[in-house]
């Protein structure tokens, strides 16, 4: 875990308002146009799949960053998994389902993320960790919120050092 993963993350959530009170509410134009300069996206799968490979994206860009491509895709997947669990309320949804029907047929995704296996993130390496989470967003959201508790304590203790 570093500082620069942590402060990635926390960028994306800013941008995708995540108050389960009000379905549909993104902030996410500029995060969007990060990644990409054609903003299409209607619903909230589309706004949720792009923000997602914007942040793939941002952490395969990210050359400071030590972290395994295994360990930054399972990171975005927990990402996404909350943010769906928040979306999809009273819903089961396995996370291959959702990668299968709206996230491996994006075109976007399709640009952004290639079979390169010189980049740190690549499909095999998404591919292979979605099989090994096969399980309900609802479970894997679970962990996320510990990832985020890190996170806080890991800049907290980074900023009392600066």
């Amino acid at each position: 875990m570093s500082k620069g993963l942590c402060d990635l993350i926390n960028t994306v959530d800013k941008y995708v308002v995540d108050d389960p009170n009000n379905p549909g509410e993104y902030n996410s134009e500029h995060l969007l146009s990060i990644a990409f300069p054609k903003k299409d996206c209607d619903s909230d799968d589309q706004k949720l799949t792009s923000s997602f490979i914007a942040l793939l994206t941002l952490l395969n860009d990210n050359k400071n960053e030590n972290l395994e491509g295994d360990k930054l895709v399972e990171y975005a997947i927990l990402w996404l998994s909350y943010k769906l669990n928040q979306k999809k309320e009273n819903r089961t949804i396995i996370f291959n389902e959702f990668y299968t029907k709206d996230i491996e047929k994006n075109s976007c995704y399709n640009q952004k993320i290639t079979d390169n296996s010189d980049n740190k993130i690549n499909k095999d390496v998404i591919k292979n960790k979605i099989k090994s989470m096969d399980i309900d967003i609802k479970d894997i959201s679970n962990f996320y919120d510990a990832f985020k508790s890190l996170c806080n304590m890991y800049n907290e203790i980074v900023a009392d050092d600066d």
